[in-house]
């Protein structure tokens, strides 16, 4: 699948900065639109009827999207070791 745009949520970018993320995140939304989304481990989440999807922002944070269309829409950061 080939994503066009990557969005975010206007509090996402907010949460981004206070974690310290926001270059990782640009990094791993670089990889998703030059569709390597191997690198940052693009998967849909279980139940995958919900259609809600995770990629890896670095070792420890994911970021969870949905998609509409061939744009993917960051709507959550989310500690993934708690």
């Amino acid at each position: 699948m080939q994503i066009k745009n990557i969005l975010e949520r206007d509090d996402i970018l907010t949460v981004l900065e206070k974690k310290n993320l926001l270059i990782k995140y640009k990094k791993a939304k670089n990889f998703l639109l030059g569709n390597h989304s191997e690198l940052v481990d693009l998967k849909k989440r279980k139940p995958q009827k919900d259609e809600v999807w995770q990629f890896r922002i670095d070792k420890q944070f994911r970021a969870y999207c949905y998609f509409e269309k061939d744009i993917l829409i960051v709507f959550h950061i989310d500690n993934h070791q708690n």
